[in-house]
């Protein structure tokens, strides 16, 4: 196998049997409710986070930290492996740029070996299936310097759009006005966002009612497929945070249309913080965004 590994961070929501099975090094982002910081050793299931919310306690979320990168990275690179990681969006955190600075001094310290941070300008499952891939032509015998260059060029055809059950979150995060989130509360409309080229949040529009709102994701979906490019073989990811019903009808919508590999996971902790329980999101190849 080759002499490099590929990492990622723990908002790439990777299913764990994947992790598990291709020897992944994650590292941690966290989150805290009150003076309690979770994430790495201490964490709390999916279920557990999203009910604490729904009672009424608010978490915040938190970059990853630099010495549990060195830490992880430098046993790596003392076993004389190379890394490619797969960064959280730069655009939605300092996490990447924690990475990018870690990696530098490292190298500076282990001439011979490198690491190379691919910025993925996406979040969840959007950062994930960069992973998947990498790790399909890792195992395909792809140098890191080819990988690299494959998601690369892929990255901006990695469509990401969700939507919320609750304004309320993202108002508190500063991603819509609290007159939007009081109204649209009001009248049952659920907005459509998307992450941007840049990797940014963007909202995408808004439709009155749930099922709606999740019917449209999957609509859009289609309108924005590249098939001669990226055909139904290729991976579709449908997030929730600890609504799965949901998520299983927006994946058997996904399956109708003919797609054979769709994976489901949480919404990570650290992401959900911003999303609220009942977020549903869609992540496809297609068209660039």
């Amino acid at each position: 196998m080759s002499d490099y590994v590929i990492t990622t961070d723990s908002n790439s929501d990777v299913l764990p049997e994947f992790i598990k099975e291709n020897h992944l090094t994650i590292i941690p982002q966290y989150y805290a409710f009150g003076d309690t910081v979770y994430g790495d050793e201490l964490n709390m299931e999916p279920h557990e986070f999203y009910e604490t919310m729904r009672n009424g306690e608010l978490p915040k979320s938190m970059a990853n930290n630099p010495a549990v990168i060195r830490e992880r990275f430098e046993k790596l690179l003392k076993e004389e492996k190379d890394i490619l990681h797969i960064a959280f969006s730069s655009a939605l955190s300092g996490s990447c740029n924690n990475v990018v600075m870690t990696a530098n001094e490292l190298m500076e310290e282990y001439p011979e070996r490198r690491i190379v941070v691919f910025d993925s300008l996406n979040a969840s499952l959007g950062e994930g299936v960069s992973v998947y891939r990498a790790v399909e032509l890792w195992k395909e015998g792809k140098t890191m310097d080819e990988v690299y260059d494959v998601i690369m060029e892929e990255r901006e055809h990695v469509n990401v759009s969700f939507t919320v059950n609750d304004l309320n979150h993202l108002q508190r995060g500063g991603r819509v006005s609290k007159t939007t989130a009081v109204v649209g509360s009001l009248v049952n409309i659920k907005p459509i966002l998307t992450v941007t080229s840049t990797g940014e949040l963007k909202s995408d529009g808004t439709v009155r009612g749930r099922k709606k709102s999740l019917k449209t994701l999957v609509s859009r979906m289609e309108a924005g497929l590249d098939l001669e490019h990226y055909g139904k073989d290729r991976m579709v990811c449908v997030l929730h945070g600890d609504c799965i019903e949901e998520a299983e009808s927006v994946a058997a919508m996904v399956k109708a249309l003919g797609f054979t590999n769709v994976i489901i996971n949480d919404v990570s902790p650290s992401i959900g913080t911003h999303a609220g329980p009942g977020v549903v999101g869609l992540v496809s190849y297609g068209k660039k965004r």
